[in-house]
């Protein structure tokens, strides 16, 4: 007599290729997020799209999450554009498309650089500004939740800003907003490695202007001491 064999059901879904990461993006006017699977009730939600500037109301983008895990019974669980920085929370699959993005950004703060790659392969590596020692730039893992164009390319801020969902640990505001992290261009090349910022990364305005054409919402950013 042969004993009967049990399957055991998954309970995440195979992660994708090593260069490939998963975003989540909002099909509806709102994702709701909970802190566990199948809680009765979520913790929080994000209106989609969500206002960037609450000085323009016609800024607007659309909302994205990094995935960091998948269930096969219907749940993701996400990286959060919240603090503290590195939270996350588990959304419905209905609730939210997946993409695919084989674009990633590194950046190593000792060596004062920025790496760009995709599909594994370094499209760019150059020198950029950290924040200083009293407003460092926080290390983890994030993601690029919405790309502005500067309305001064001449300006502080480049010709674009990526913003990222990461917040300063060192201020609690900037600038009228939550104190996000920005990867941005700059108004003075020769701060590039140095730790002169307020957190954010400054980049060379060429190389960030190229980016602003390839790496889409959601791309991961890893950001290293």
């Amino acid at each position: 007599m042969h004993r009967a064999e049990t399957t055991v059901a998954p309970t995440t879904v195979p992660p994708p290729a090593p260069y490939v990461s998963l975003v989540a993006v909002a099909v509806g006017p709102q994702v709701v997020v909970y802190d566990r699977p199948a809680e009765s009730a979520p913790n929080r939600s994000f209106p989609n799209p969500w206002s960037v500037d609450p000085h323009r109301p016609a800024a607007q983008s659309e909302q994205v999450f990094l995935v960091e895990e998948r269930r096969p019974d219907g749940w993701v669980r996400v990286l959060l554009p919240v603090r503290p920085n590195g939270s996350s929370g588990w959304v419905r699959a209905t609730n939210v498309s997946i993409r695919s993005v084989t674009y990633a950004v590194k950046v190593s703060l000792r060596a004062r650089q920025i790496t760009v790659l995709d599909r594994g392969a370094v499209l760019y590596q150059g020198r950029v500004a950290v924040g200083k020692p009293s407003t460092p730039t926080p290390t983890g893992r994030y993601y690029v939740r919405v790309l502005m164009k500067a309305p001064n390319p001449g300006g502080a801020y480049g010709p674009y800003a990526y913003g990222l969902s990461s917040h300063s640990d060192a201020l609690s505001t900037f600038n009228g907003g939550d104190a996000e992290i920005g990867l941005h261009g700059n108004d003075n090349a020769s701060v590039l490695g140095t730790a002169v910022s307020h957190g954010c990364i400054r980049m060379d305005n060429a190389e960030i202007t190229k980016l602003a054409a390839l790496l889409p919402l959601g791309t991961p950013v890893d950001i290293v001491a």
